[in-house]
Order: structure tokens, then sequence, then C-alpha cells
């Protein structure tokens, strides 16, 4: 059974890249050993490969591991992916929302606070 985006009590992306020729368990030891957390939560986990055009989502659904997989066909279609590598990121519904159409979680940057120190 599928759950709702909404029963998760987190969702945390896997910044920079991850070899997702690792399936199931291999993605569960990254939650484990590399980000200190519980596989066996009720979390999502997202992965993203260095070509930023494919993701894997791993999830604990009661008696089993739930897999997902996405695959961006399109020319230079790209997931806009936190680039830190070795880090994870709690993320809310609506930045995962964001995600999944081609744009960034992050918000836009503006201009920095110019002083009178700037001009002298």
């Amino acid at each position: 059974m599928l759950k709702d985006i909404l029963d998760y009590k987190g969702i945390y992306l896997a910044c920079g890249s991850t070899d997702l020729r690792r399936s199931v368990d291999g993605l569960a030891i990254i939650v484990k050993q590399q980000f200190k957390m519980d596989p066996f939560g009720n979390y999502l986990f997202l992965f993203c490969n260095g070509s930023r055009n494919r993701l894997k989502g791993l999830s604990w659904d009661r008696n089993g591991f739930s897999l997902y997989y996405k695959r961006l066909d399109g020319a230079g279609a790209r997931f806009q992916w936190p680039r830190e590598p070795a880090d994870v990121r709690n993320i809310t519904v609506s930045q995962l929302r964001l995600l999944m159409e081609g744009l960034s979680i992050d918000p836009p940057k503006g201009f920095g606070e110019v002083t009178a120190r700037d001009f002298c």
C-alpha cells in the first residue's frame, strides 16, 4: 500500500549525488551509517544520481521497504538538486512539489545589503 506524502514525519534529501545502482539495502545503509538516521522510521529518503535526471525514494511501510524511482526524459531535464555532498536535508511537502516540477527548493537570493563602508 502506498502512503500519502502527508503521512511521513519527514522528507529527507541526500544532497550531492548517489550511485543509484544501489537498491534497498544499499540506500538503507547510507541512511543508517552516513546520516545516522533510522531507515525504518516513518520517513521518505530521496537520492539523486550525478546527472540529476534520476532519483530514488526509500521508505519503510509496516512490513517492508518501498522503493520509488523517477527518470526524467527530455533534453536537458534535470532536478534542481542540492549539491553539498555527504549532507542530508529535511524538506517540506511544498519543496518536494517544487523539486518534482524542476524548480529550486531554495528561495531566490537577492542583492546583499550595501553600507557606507562599501563606498570608502
